[in-house]
């Protein structure tokens, strides 16, 4: 191929393709690569898009399966698996055609195939065939995204050891599942298909779920957990798995010190992620890596000269959205246009178990160890009109603050729609504004987001419903 692109995108998931468009409508000749038959990334494809749909129809089927609080009577219902997987799809490849169709209404070129940097200023597309194509281009963003991280010695094999990836492709609900991490992923899969029928257990090597979020958060899910009869198993090994032909005998060692076995129908290993570099050519670059994450500076460049690299090959948080913000980062930053590196302390974490939990900024240990004096304000759900009317009042809302300057340091939400509450504290934050201002403000009646009003008012003592 003659022409020359000034930018090349190899990986077209939320990083990727957002790059891509970003840079096109700054004026950038773009192209971007991706080898998978659909363009999405994982994110669309194989993660946050299908779990969520997920979730949600194993949300409605709770919903009806004990509708008498609302005065419904519901007979006769039962799931049908094939039609949720079947409205998986179609939501998936939906928004599948939709990004291609970005890609067409932003002039940006699509390969098909696996991309590979050949030296400064040439990348190689290998499509399914094997023909190669040269691809001239002036800068690249590397967007190859990662893939789940597996154990050592354990080899997949659906339906009896899997990962999401398989997961989310079964023509069926196992009768017994054991979730083998209790991150975002693990606990997601672990809401699911309890609501779906499934005997579940969570298998965790740390103290708590959901490590990185704020202490009460976690223990207060592990309560919501064991309400839902998820049997959890928190400071516990995992040591080997033998797969039968109908279940998988697991041996570990618990909190105790002993060893115990547990048999399941399906072992869901969901211990986190690992970046996919592989065969990207980067020893044909300076381009330099730990542990396979590459290095990047505040604008996502390597040590390359014009090559960048964005999203979960880089070690950021592995989320959707900080790949896109990084994404139109670098695509910024190759057309002159000197933006404003991403704040990293300011990321929002979601995760979509039930109850959900959002997060953003620093925890109330955290706080402590940077050394602020922390004031903490806390609103129940349970005590709030619009969570009673549906019906769902577990967690709460928490405002973690500087005592000196007001400042609100960090929020944490456990509770219904937990991730979209979320956005206005991370306005909040972003904009560093006080519990006093936060409080101040007018919130609707009766709404969810009253929680977060209070609890920033309760920080000084003055929540009106508690």
């Amino acid at each position: 191929m003659s022409e020359q692109f000034d930018v090349t995108i190899i990986g077209a998931g939320p990083g990727g393709y957002v790059a891509a468009i970003r840079a096109a409508q700054i004026g950038l000749k773009t192209a971007i690569i991706e080898r998978d038959k659909n363009l999405g990334g994982t994110c669309l494809l194989r993660g946050c898009i299908p779990t969520k749909e997920l979730l949600h129809s194993a949300h409605v089927f709770d919903l009806v399966s004990d509708p008498a609080e609302f005065g419904v009577s519901v007979e006769g219902f039962r799931l049908h698996f094939d039609k949720v997987m079947s409205r998986k799809n179609k939501v998936v490849n939906k928004l599948a055609k939709g990004v291609e169709f970005l890609m067409k209404k932003n002039k940006i070129t699509v390969f098909k195939g696996t991309g590979r940097l050949e030296g400064s200023g040439r990348v190689t597309v290998t499509d399914a065939s094997g023909q190669k194509t040269d691809v001239p281009t002036k800068n690249v963003i590397i967007a190859t995204g990662s893939a789940p991280r597996l154990l050592p010695g354990v080899e997949i094999r659906s339906p009896r050891v899997v990962t999401s990836d398989q997961l989310l492709d079964f023509d069926h609900v196992p009768k017994s599942m054991v979730v083998l991490g209790a991150g975002a992923v693990g606990v997601e899969f672990a809401s699911v298909f309890k609501r779906f029928g499934s005997e579940v257990t969570i298998i965790e090597l740390l103290p708590r779920l959901v490590p990185i979020e704020d202490e009460e958060t976690s223990a207060e899910l592990q309560k919501s957990f064991r309400r839902r009869k998820i049997d959890v198993m928190t400071n516990t090994r995992f040591e080997s798995v033998v797969v039968n032909e109908n279940d998988v005998e697991i041996t570990y060692t618990g909190a105790d010190g002993k060893a115990g076995t547990i048999r399941a129908e399906t072992l869901l290993i969901a211990i986190g992620r690992r970046p996919v570099t592989d065969g990207l050519g980067l020893e044909n670059t300076k381009v330099e890596s730990d542990r396979g994450y590459i290095r990047v500076d505040e604008f996502m460049r390597t040590a390359e000269p014009n090559v960048y690299a964005v999203g979960d090959v880089v070690p950021t948080p592995w989320l959707a959205h900080v790949a896109s913000k990084e994404g139109c980062l670098a695509a910024e930053h190759i057309a002159g246009r000197h933006p404003r590196p991403i704040n990293y302390n300011l990321v929002p974490n979601c995760t979509y178990c039930e109850p959900e939990i959002g997060s953003v900024g620093l925890s109330e240990a955290k706080a402590r160890e940077k050394g602020y004096d922390v004031k903490v304000g806390k609103f129940p759900f349970s005590a709030l009109g619009k969570a009673m009317i549906l019906g769902e009042t577990e967690g709460f809302v928490k405002v973690v603050s500087d005592a000196k300057y007001d400042e609100i340091l960090g929020v944490h939400i456990m509770g219904p729609h937990a991730t979209d509450l979320l956005a206005e504290a991370c306005v909040a934050l972003g904009l560093e504004a006080t519990t006093e201002e936060l409080g101040h403000i007018m919130h609707a009646h009766p709404t969810l987001s009253e929680a977060v009003m209070e609890a920033a008012e309760a920080v000084h003592g003055l929540a009106t419903s508690i």
